[in-house]
Order: structure tokens, then C-alpha cells, then sequence
């Protein structure tokens, strides 16, 4: 990144063009609040120079091409998600960072089954915004450049950082769509960040702040605000029991955080009868491991084992606020995973809702647990769909890492519709198989019909997927194991490190197709 004042050399060149710093113009502090991005994408073979962005080119002629020369000698053509600021150029925007967009006519890269344009922008715009952050300034207009949904994204999604309990914060950044584009794809863009956002707020917050009963109440409190079609049921212990939830309790009863078990509907079709879409998600607030406890290393981070439940709940209350014509309902059991006098122990056979018993051979399995009763219930809906969404095993991390949300399911249709949704929003799924050869090693138990760890070392996030299905009839069902996902470090550009709160927007952008073909 170069930042002006420049090379003395430079600053001559500048006066001459007749560009002078913010200290020529006499604007005083108060005056420099707004940030401007603007995008440049790479030169083509057949450009003489990087072409600006249509608004780019606009604000280059309102600066009588000032912009334009002084990037051309600031250094060499900018790569893509590079950024270089300039000052003084204009009263209006006393600081403009150009942010590189890569190639122009970027479409969907196969190879990466991503849309490469849509995640170059999200990416630049990002860095951009960061770079008015950087500066202290409260606002920053962005160009759509070309997609303002996905500038959109890129923006909100940058500036995101939990900070909610550090005295010390960073300058909240209020970004706005530059010009008079595309405002409605800017807002949807807004809208899918923020559902992403909320994800992250949830699995970011610890866990003596997030528990169970917490985690309802602020998902209560999002979908109400987000729709009236809407019904909260934040169920307690007494109602688990009555539904005789054996499983999700022999989880919850290790820990003196009173579990809860969450559902959530939101009514969007004129037929109110019409039968749902449901969502589970795992709401493990905090996993421990119980009695097979964790190692220390990191522990910390399963603060975020409720994260399924997290992208599954913010995708149903942007589904609410985009006011989509179905009805969809979330399922979250909650509750922590804790080594107590009475945990459940290695050797323990729980039964679950549907009747199954099952053989608790380790206690650090125990997502599954509660999403075989959680899965159950889900029948009774009569839905058209079953997804459920958990951070489940560390072998899914280990076979995809963060590049992928691993999808196994037993409709090829339902498949389809997820992939070609997380194309369109870069926060990408891969199929992974249902065998049978792995439910064989879940089945083959001791003590009960099947057991919570697969009979070999190998394939865990397989054999995981395989127990899940015993608890599955409906013929058009998916688990989305977020294991890997769970975090960013620095893979993905516009996300900071921390949680992520993936793959909330492929979720949203599924339930919008889905709406849009039910329609």
C-alpha cells in the first residue's frame, strides 16, 4: 500500500499537475470524515492503462484527471485486493483509496466454483474500507464496482470486529453505496453481511456470556425485529423431557447451565399450512469434551461449538427480513458439554427420541447427540427439506480445512441447490459421501443399536454424517459440517481473524432461490 505525501521527486511532479495536499486547500480536521473507495481493474492486453471503474472515471474528470496521474506515478499498476490512498484530491473526500479489482470480465471460475469477480470485489472493497478505518474517519463511500451486492458484502463484512468488551475500540466506519447505482443490490448486499455478521457476533461471544439461554433470547429478539410473521419458542428442560429427548439431555445434564431448546418459525407464505423448510443447528455453547475432555490448547475456541446453530438462526432472520414467500423453521438444542459428577460417561447407552439406543463411547462426540433428537422432531414439520448445519468433527477440518463446508446428503437435488448458491456467494461446499460402508462402522455396537464414534480411526466426519442418518427418514436431507469453516485466520480476505460465521450467506442465497422457484 502507498500513502501520500510522497517521495519528494513525487510531491514536485504533483505541484506541477497542480495537485496540492490537504494542508493547500485549508480544509481543517472536521472536514476530513468521509472516506471514498474507488476500483481499478487490471490492464488488459489491450488497454494502454488500468481501467477505472465507470465511477472511478467519474471522479477522475471531476479531478480534471488528477487521480489518474497521480497513480500512475505512485508506483507500479495495483493487484488485485491491493490498495494505495490518496489525499487533497477533493474537499469532499479528503482521502480516496483506489483498491485493485483484478481481472474486468472476471465470471464463474469452475475450477474454483466460485463467481472470481464477485470475490475480487468483495475482497478490495474490504481492504479498502479497512484502510479508511485505519485513518480514523466515520464514513466511507464505496463504489459498487460493477456489483453493488457484492461491495456491499465486502464492506460490511471488512469492517466487522467483535469488540463489544474492549474499552478500546476502532472508529465504527457507517459505509455507503457511492453514486446512484444499484441502491437495491447494495441493501441485499447489507442484509446478507449482516446475517453473516450476526452469526459471527453469536459464535465470537464467550461463553460465560453466551449461554444457552442468552443465545435465545438474542435470536428472539433479531427475528422479532425482522418480522411480524414470526413465533419464538424457547423451550426448557421440562419440555425436552416431555418430548423425551434422552440423548440432547444425557448431553446438557454434565453441566448447571440449564439447557434450552430453541425453535423458531417464520411464517412467509400466503398459505400458512404450506409445509416448511427446517434448519437444526448444533447450539453447544460450550464444549469441554465432558469426561473424554480436550486437550487445554485452544479450548478456548469451543466458545464457537454453538456455531451451527448461529449461521442456521441468522439465516432465518435474514430470510424474515428479506420477507421470502415460505415458511421455514430453525431447531436448536442447547446446552453446554461439561465434566461433572454427572456427565455422561464412556460406556453409557442414552435413548433417543425416536427409540434408538446409543452407546456414548465418547463423551466428546456429542454434537451428534443432541442433533439425533433435534433431527427427529424435525419430522414432525412434515418438511419439504431438512438441512442441519454443525461445527461436528475435527477430521472435517482436516479433510477440507477452511476452503470448503463439507455437505453430505441423500438427494442429489438438494446437492445442486446448495452448490450452485455458494458459486454465487464464494463461501463454497463440497460434497462429501454417504456410504454405506460407513454406517456399518457406527452400527456394528456392543450395547446399543448404534454407537456415537465410528468402530475405526479413519473417515470420522464420514462415520459422523452415517450415525446422523440413522436418525433421518425424509429423503431430501443434508448435514453441513462447518468444522472447518469455523474460523478465519487469514484465508479469507474480507473476514478479520476470529469466527466466522460461515456459510451463513450460502444459506440465505439458497432459501432466496428456493422462494424464488417455489413462486
Amino acid at each position: 500500500m502507498y500513502l501520500l505525501p510522497l517521495p519528494a521527486a513525487a510531491r514536485v511532479a504533483l505541484r506541477r499537475l497542480g495537485v496540492r495536499g490537504l494542508w493547500g486547500r485549508g480544509l481543517s480536521t472536521a472536514d476530513m470524515t468521509k472516506g471514498l473507495v474507488l476500483g481499478i481493474y487490471a490492464k488488459d492486453k489491450d488497454d494502454d492503462l488500468p481501467q477505472f471503474t465507470s465511477a472511478g472515471e467519474s471522479f477522475n474528470k471531476l479531478v480534471s484527471g488528477k487521480l489518474r496521474e497521480m497513480l500512475n506515478i505512485s508506483g507500479p499498476p495495483l493487484k488485485a485486493g491491493k490498495t494505495r490512498t490518496f489525499y487533497g484530491l477533493h474537499q469532499d473526500f479528503p482521502s480516496v483509496v483506489v483498491v485493485g479489482l483484478g481481472k474486468r470480465l472476471a465470471g464463474v471460475d469452475d475450477q474454483e466454483n466460485w463467481h472470481e469477480g464477485k470475490e475480487n470485489i468483495r475482497a478490495a472493497v474490504a481492504a479498502g474500507c479497512r484502510q479508511v478505518q485505519d485513518l480514523e474517519l466515520p464514513s466511507v463511500e464505496v463504489d459498487p464496482c460493477g456489483d453493488a451486492q457484492a461491495a456491499a458484502e465486502g464492506a460490511v463484512l471488512g469492517l466487522y470486529e467483535y469488540d463489544d468488551l474492549k474499552q478500546k475500540k476502532k472508529v465504527a466506519v457507517s459505509a455507503k453505496l457511492h453514486g446512484s447505482g444499484d441502491l437495491e443490490a447494495w441493501e441485499k448486499g447489507v442484509l446478507f453481511a449482516s446475517g453473516q455478521n450476526l452469526a459471527r457476533h453469536l459464535m465470537e461471544s464467550p461463553a460465560n456470556e453466551m449461554t444457552p439461554t442468552r443465545f435465545a433470547e438474542i435470536i428472539e429478539k433479531n427475528l422479532k425485529s425482522a418480522s411480524s410473521k414470526t413465533e419464538v419458542h424457547i423451550r426448557p428442560k421440562s419440555w425436552i423431557e416431555e418430548q423425551e429427548m434422552g440423548s440432547f439431555l444425557s448431553v446438557a445434564k454434565g453441566s448447571e447451565e440449564p439447557p434450552v431448546f430453541l425453535e423458531i418459525h417464520y411464517t412467509g407464505s400466503p398459505n400458512a399450512t404450506e409445509a416448511p423448510l427446517v434448519f437444526v443447528g448444533k447450539g453447544i455453547t460450550f464444549d469441554s469434551g465432558g469426561i473424554s475432555i480436550k486437550a487445554s490448547a485452544n479450548m478456548d475456541l469451543m466458545r464457537a461449538d454453538m456455531g451451527g446453530a448461529a449461521t442456521i438462526c441468522s439465516a432465518i432472520v435474514s430470510a424474515a427480513k428479506l420477507n421470502l414467500p415460505i415458511n421455514i423453521i430453525g431447531l436448536a438444542p442447547l446446552c453446554e458439554n461439561m465434566p461433572s459428577g454427572k456427565a455422561n460417561k464412556p460406556g453409557d447407552v442414552v435413548r433417543a427420541r425416536n427409540g434408538k439406543t446409543i452407546q456414548v463411547d465418547n463423551t466428546d462426540a456429542e454434537g451428534r447427540l443432541i442433533l439425533a433428537d433435534a433431527l427427529c422432531y424435525a419430522h414432525t414439520f412434515n418438511p419439504k427439506v431438512i438441512i442441519n448445519a454443525a461445527t461436528l468433527t475435527g477430521a472435517m477440518d482436516v479433510a477440507l480445512g477452511s476452503g470448503a463446508t463439507g455437505v453430505f446428503t441423500n438427494s442429489s437435488w438438494l446437492w445442486n441447490k446448495l452448490f450452485e448458491a455458494s458459486v454465487e456467494t464464494g463461501d463454497r461446499v463440497w460434497r462429501m459421501p454417504l456410504f454405506e460402508h460407513y454406517t456399518r462402522q457406527v452400527i456394528d455396537c456392543q450395547l446399543a443399536d448404534v454407537n456415537n464414534l465410528g468402530k475405526y480411526r479413519s473417515a470420522g466426519a464420514c462415520t459422523a454424517a452415517a450415525f446422523l442418518r440413522e436418525f433421518v427418514t425424509h429423503t431430501k436431507w443434508a448435514h453441513l459440517d462447518i468444522a472447518g469453516v469455523m474460523t478465519n485466520k487469514d484465508e479469507i480476505p474480507y473476514l478479520r481473524k476470529g469466527m466466522s460465521g460461515r456459510p451463513t450467506r450460502t444459506l440465505i442465497e439458497f432459501l432466496l432461490r428456493f422462494s424464488k422457484e417455489s413462486s
